[in-house]
């Protein structure tokens, strides 16, 4: 069903209460406001049907009210069906209500199972666990009005007509998280069946995203924060076992970031941008503390690096990479790695080869046919960009909670970032000021110091923002109202432990830096907890999940289980190494307090030290082993 929104941003408005009727053989979602709008799944094959009269004919075993279908999924058995079951409303952007999802279910529309062998319903049962882990994932958000992956600079490019567009058809594929989950629902529709997939799906965010809001009273005058991150799609995967770049030139966890000032009838808008350094290396988890890098020596290293920032210039002009990583140790030779590959990219110089009204389908066949991303593209009207590359040990720097060292940073970068500027934007929608360029930020994990470090340009960036539309002097800044800042720096903490739950399973590290500009205490204990929590997720925690949901593996009856392995079983020899290891060490300690009582017990004592300590060396040796991995789509 069509629908006309209050903006120009979209015709098309997405059905935001569905009702879900469960029959013995079917499933039927139809709109409660249209009852004659929805569509039937059989529950035995998962075919797909327009409702009739018929559909909804006897009685259902159960009926719920839903939000939104996701979309549906493959397996070995067969398809089943996402459904968003739950929401709660977190704010507006560009004045349309944003949800979270709370809660979500497959629906299974499948018989084959119990006509299946042995090792299909084992791998069924897993798949179905990274199901269970999928409904659980936090932060994803939607609107039912608006396409919230696209920023506001890219909004503003866009033509008229591209912008009425249903969301699904206009939003950057980048950031769908559901992209894979969509296709089969949308393909029923290219095959010139009727059914309104525009108006019952749900676009939602990406995978990892973070979505808050913030409003702060300056001198008499309400300013609206909004902070919006998009996690890239193309590289997904959790900490440890996702780093560095692909061959296409995708890095893992690479977030676009926006900072939306609203004030009266202004708007302003910061991109940043976040994402692991973009050579070939790996840190693979081996039950230690902190895994060794390893940088993998590659003649194609050059060119990946190339292609990464040949995207990024595309899409946002000139960018400034700021590296925080150590200069010592591991770290320190990524950290040399990186530089070297930094200086041997050319100065680049782009003609502005389609000028700012150019037809999107011909930018995306002008950019590249091979990298369909390209579609999405907004070229940003500038005749020349460049490449600055800014090393920054901020453990150096600012170890000891010396947050305002950053000052250090920001003079270094200072005249690239004010030459950057930042999008302005009136009450008719002209553009005053675009923004230039981005920075990108970078450090191992690309959260915890890159948080801190993005909320500080944030932060200098909204004070010339404020000042630029009046709502501040020129010797004023957004620090100097303390609890609308202490507002401000909660957004970005909050915005920090959203990305890291996603990435690295835990709260942020470092986030009363962010919060406070200092390290409390209690910060201390929780970034304590936050690193033991870090640690049992790394070594035994694939994330298979993200593979499979989001389209890089694909389930295939005829292909050979992936969860046979040649070698140790983790899941198996862990619990027995765990248990020799413990015993050993409890009956070691009992047999050294009694060797003071009874000498016979001194060889017994080194008899179970010496087990002790060969189980120890052996669990060590073979750390690699007693870790889990992932098996879908291996470490790249």
């Amino acid at each position: 069903m069509e629908t006309e929104s209050s903006s120009s941003s979209s015709k098309f408005k997405l059905y935001e209460q569905l009702e879900l009727l469960e029959f013995k053989d079917k499933y039927v979602i139809k709109s409660l406001e249209y009852p004659d709008q929805g569509f039937s799944i059989d529950r035995s094959d998962g075919n797909i049907q327009l409702l009739n009269d018929d559909t909804c004919s006897g009685s259902p075993c159960q009926t719920t009210t839903i939000c939104g279908v996701v979309g549906t999924i493959r397996l070995l058995a067969g398809i089943y069906v996402l459904v968003i079951t739950s929401r709660k409303e977190v704010g507006t952007y560009l004045g349309f209500p944003v949800y979270r999802v709370m809660s979500m279910k497959f629906l299974s529309c499948n018989e084959a199972l119990k006509n299946s062998s042995y090792q299909e319903k084992k791998d069924e049962a897993y798949f179905m666990n990274l199901l269970k882990i999928v409904e659980a994932t936090p932060g994803l958000y939607y609107s039912y009005e608006t396409d919230i992956t696209l920023n506001l600079q890219r909004r503003c490019k866009l033509a008229e007509g591209w912008m009425a567009k249903p969301t699904w058809k206009q939003a950057d594929p980048r950031f769908v998280w559901n992209k894979n989950l969509l296709e089969e629902l949308i393909e029923y529709k290219k095959r010139g069946n009727k059914i309104q997939c525009y108006s019952i799906l749900i676009v939602l965010f990406n995978q990892v995203s973070s979505f808050g809001v913030a409003k702060l009273k300056l001198k008499d005058s309400l300013a609206t924060i909004t902070l919006v991150s998009r996690r890239c799609n193309r590289r997904l995967g959790t900490r440890m076992w996702r780093r560095g770049a692909n061959f296409e030139g995708d890095t893992a966890n690479f977030i676009e970031t926006e900072q939306l000032l609203e004030f009266e009838d202004f708007r302003s808008s910061l991109l940043q941008i976040r994402g692991s350094i973009p050579l070939l290396w790996e840190q693979i988890v081996d039950l230690s503390y902190k895994p060794r890098l390893n940088i993998i020596n590659h003649e194609e290293t050059p060119k990946i690096v190339e292609r990464h920032f040949s995207d990024l210039l595309q899409r946002y002009g000139e960018v400034v990479a700021v590296d925080l990583t150590d200069k010592h140790g591991d770290e320190g030779q990524l950290n040399a790695a990186y530089a070297a590959e930094m200086q041997k990219l050319p100065d680049v110089r782009k003609e502005n080869l389609y000028g700012t009204n150019a037809i999107w389908p011909l930018v995306a066949i002008c950019s590249s046919l091979s990298r369909i991303a390209f579609f999405w593209t907004a070229i940003l009207p500038v005749t020349e960009s460049s490449r600055r590359y800014f090393s920054f040990d901020f453990h150096h720097n600012c170890g000891n909670s010396n947050f305002d060292n950053l000052d250090v940073l920001y003079d270094q970068i200072l005249e690239e970032f004010e030459k950057q500027g930042y999008l302005l934007v009136d009450a008719e929608g002209n553009i005053i000021q675009e923004q230039k360029g981005v920075i990108r930020s970078n450090c191992i994990d690309c959260l915890d110091r890159t948080n801190v470090t993005q909320s500080y340009l944030a932060q200098k960036s909204l004070s010339l923002q404020l000042q630029r539309i009046g709502v501040l002097t020129p010797t004023e800044c957004i620090s100097m109202f303390n609890e609308e800042y202490l507002k401000f720096r909660a957004l970005w903490a909050e915005h920090g432990d959203e990305i890291s739950l996603e990435y690295a399973g835990t709260h942020a590290l470092k986030g009363d830096l962010v919060r406070y500009g200092k390290q409390t205490v209690s910060g201390l204990i929780k970034d304590g907890m936050s690193a033991i929590s870090r640690y049992y997720l790394n070594n035994f925690h694939d994330g298979d999940a993200l593979d499979l949901i989001s389209g890089h593996y694909t389930v295939n009856r005829n292909n050979p289980s992936p969860f046979q392995l040649n070698g140790f079983e983790s899941f198996s020899y862990l619990p027995m190494a765990s248990a020799l290891l413990i015993g050993g060490l409890t009956v070691t300690t009992i047999s050294v307090h009694q060797v003071g009582r009874n000498a016979q017990q001194y060889l017994s004592s080194v008899v179970w030290a010496g087990v002790t300590a060969g189980v120890l060396a052996m669990v060590k040796a073979n750390g690699r082993q007693f870790c889990s991995r992932p098996r879908l789509c291996g470490l790249r």
